[in-house]
């Protein structure tokens, strides 16, 4: 055998990375290229510059809109003048606004925000913040009195309803409508009003006002005879209108104290003759 035969027990290498149709197509043929060296057809190996095939594109959705502004520059210079005009009068609204207010606190008037009470605001008050320090236990003694006002009102129109009900006659019924009615936005402007402004303001003319009313703001229908006259027919009206005479009895203790405290405040702080010299003044400028 000669030495440039080749191996008869060297196996065929089989390249993985083949054509298979290449293969296919000559089944028959080998493809050994001579010589002593196996080697495989070189043009049925893929480049090494191969790349993986592209994804496919997108489906291009043809019904797709776009919104694209079409305004030109003559529409947003009009749109920047109709801007600037609203600019304007809003500045000008808010200039004749502060005049206003300027013009109002100098006349010495203020603007009063109902804030109480906070769930159905009815009146304004803020004893805190517009009532001097030294002053503001008065006040509020004074409002404790005005809501003892406002329960004592509403009791007598329990107890005389009770009457009513155990067989009184209607009549007192309705006296205690009516001064519950009248009582409660009567204190409240003719005696508790003034004497916030007073305390407020520092005015002589405010607290004459309120002296004048506070002396007869209180009333009750439901007194000590008539309570001592229904307890021997009948125990539970009787001790309805007990309760409602303790009540007033309450509210007339306190106010007798805010009367004095007040009284003394405005003798103390000379308002007594300020008064004088006002009343004094008005007198005159009515005979002219």
């Amino acid at each position: 055998m000669s030495r440039f035969d080749s191996n008869p027990f060297e196996e065929e290498e089989v390249n993985p990375f083949a054509d298979k149709a290449g293969r296919g197509r000559d089944a028959g043929q080998s493809n050994y290229g001579g010589g002593a060296f196996y080697m495989t057809n070189p043009g049925s190996v893929p480049p090494a510059t191969s790349r993986l095939s592209p994804l496919p594109p997108e489906p291009y959705d043809r019904g797709a809109t776009i919104d694209i502004p079409l305004d030109n520059a003559k529409d947003v210079k009009a749109k920047e003048k109709e801007l600037q005009a609203k600019e304007a009068e809003l500045k000008k609204r808010e200039q004749e606004l502060k005049r206003r207010e300027d013009a109002v606190s100098r006349a010495g008037i203020v603007i009063e925000e109902k804030n109480w009470p906070p769930f159905f605001p009815l009146i304004h008050h803020d004893i805190p913040n517009e009532i001097p320090i030294h002053l503001q236990k008065i006040q509020y003694v004074a409002f404790t009195t005005f809501l003892g006002l406002v329960l004592c009102l509403l009791w007598n129109i329990v107890a005389v309803t009770t009457a009513w009900i155990k067989g009184e006659g209607p009549t007192i019924w309705f006296l205690a409508i009516i001064y519950f009615i009248s009582g409660v936005p009567g204190g409240y402007v003719l005696w508790y009003r003034p004497l916030y402004r007073a305390m407020r303001t520092d005015s002589a003319l405010k607290f004459g006002w309120f002296f004048f009313f506070y002396l007869i703001h209180g009333k009750s229908l439901t007194g000590i005879l008539p309570a001592i006259d229904l307890l021997s027919g009948n125990a539970l009206v009787g001790i309805f209108y007990l309760v409602g005479f303790g009540c007033f009895c309450l509210e007339s203790l306190l106010s007798v104290w805010v009367l004095q405290q007040v009284y003394m405040y405005f003798r103390g702080s000379g308002k007594a003759a300020e008064m004088k010299r006002e009343a004094a003044r008005r007198t005159m400028m009515a005979a002219i």
